[in-house]
């Protein structure tokens, strides 16, 4: 069996057939994506791209790590983490009120020093009846590449503050989680109350998350409970869980602030490439492969353009009247990786039917990938690149291009045709 016949059984994917009678009739860009292609049946040239493609969730040692810490807290031997609570058997969250004059009333708050804070058993017994799942890509509001998408699990946030019984006073959360006790290392984020209360745009809810792709949480993944904020960058969703503070104050107070970061910034649509030949025969198709992050307004189209290098039009530095093509999104796999138990999306995530497929295709906030067979070009050095346009059918970069919100810009890839 080929190594390329698993991955190919995942995907709707193009016929050798197709592939010719595009080239022949000089199309640009796949059309059609047959379930049943094999390796043999692919056209070569975009059979080795498509080989290397991973899986749409992430296999847990897969994902890519960026945490802070000195020492990483993951990284941490076990008696220590068992001390500070960073185990399952040891997890302790407080939440409270602030120390403002105008104070958040709370009824009930949680705390270590009356035994009132809460703990993973306690978390669970709400999670029986509160435990929600979705898919979500992790990114980072200042690094171009994904992270890693999973389906994340765990129970709503507003399910923890309701039972501290708030009177009055609250219009934010704080929250943070353990760095090795150093107040210089703290790392922190902030929500408007009402985002934890309700899920705007029927988002997913923000949750205290103690599963990932069906397993518990790893310390390298943020366990034994982090935040997960569906529709936010990273950094919201603070790892290694152990304070939330309710507040009556109007502003942020997320660590990011520091950097002069967008701290409100939803993800961004955008597009990059996975694969793209440096060097192609003068007149012979080229194959591109990539993926697309589907942010908070949806994704309509991934679309290419290759341009002679230096022929850009003039006065147009967001290439509104370059003659983009669209590429081909890939259709929803039939195995989705990331190593989930049995293979199979755990029932009741939010998104998915009950026989696990997507209710909806491309999904937001995920990950997709998409591929294009482009038409050969005479010798000569090109620039190839790529772009997402949202549901709206807003293209990139807008809305909001400058890198403190997130990344979005227009990808560009050098080429050569000899």
């Amino acid at each position: 069996m080929s190594p390329l016949d698993p991955f190919l059984s995942e995907h709707q994917l193009l016929t050798r057939r197709f592939f010719l009678s595009v080239g022949a009739a000089g199309a640009s860009l796949i059309a059609a994506w047959p379930r049943t292609a094999r390796a043999n049946e692919l056209a070569p040239e975009l059979a080795e791209a498509i080989g290397k493609l991973e899986s749409f969730l992430t296999p847990l040692d897969k994902f890519r790590d960026v945490s802070r810490g000195k020492p990483l807290p993951h990284s941490l031997p076990p008696e220590k983490k068992t001390e500070v609570g960073l185990t399952r058997e040891t997890w302790k969250l407080e939440v409270v009120s602030d120390t403002d004059k105008s104070v958040t009333r709370l009824k009930k708050p949680m705390k270590k020093e009356d035994g009132t804070a809460l703990d993973f058993n306690g978390l669970m017994q709400i999670a029986e009846t509160h435990a929600v799942r979705f898919a979500k890509v992790m990114t980072c509001l200042n690094i171009g590449c994904p992270l890693g998408t999973g389906i994340w699990e765990g129970v709503p946030l507003r399910e923890i503050i309701w039972r501290t019984q708030p009177v009055e006073n609250l219009r934010r959360v704080f929250y943070y989680g353990y760095h090795n006790d150093d107040p210089g290392q703290m790392f922190r984020s902030s929500l408007p109350i009402g985002r934890v209360f309700e899920d705007p745009y029927d988002l997913p809810p923000v949750i205290l998350c103690y599963k990932l792709n069906g397993q518990f949480l790893s310390p390298e993944r943020g366990g034994p409970v982090r935040v997960v904020v569906p529709e936010a960058y990273g950094f919201k969703s603070i790892k290694w869980l152990s304070h939330i503070v309710l507040t009556n104050l109007g502003f942020a107070n997320d660590t990011y602030i520091d950097g002069n970061n967008d701290v409100d910034s939803p993800l961004k649509t955008w597009a990059a490439t996975l694969s793209v030949p440096k060097e192609v025969a003068a007149n012979q198709p080229i194959p591109v492969t990539g993926y697309a992050q589907v942010g908070i307004s949806g994704l309509s189209k991934v679309q290419v353009w290759i341009c002679p290098k230096g022929q850009e039009p003039e006065n147009d530095p967001n290439f509104t009247t370059a003659k983009w093509t669209d590429a081909t999104i890939l259709a929803p796999p039939k195995v989705w990786g990331g190593d989930l138990p049995d293979g199979k999306i755990p029932a009741g995530t939010q998104g998915f039917e009950a026989d696990g497929s997507p209710k909806t295709w491309p999904m937001r906030l995920s990950k997709i990938h998409w591929a294009a067979l482009l038409p050969g070009q005479p010798a000569g050095e090109y620039t190839l690149r790529s772009r997402t346009v949202d549901e709206k059918g807003q293209a990139q970069p807008m809305p909001r291009p400058f890198r403190k919100s997130g990344h979005a810009a227009i990808e560009q890839v050098s080429l050569v045709v000899k």
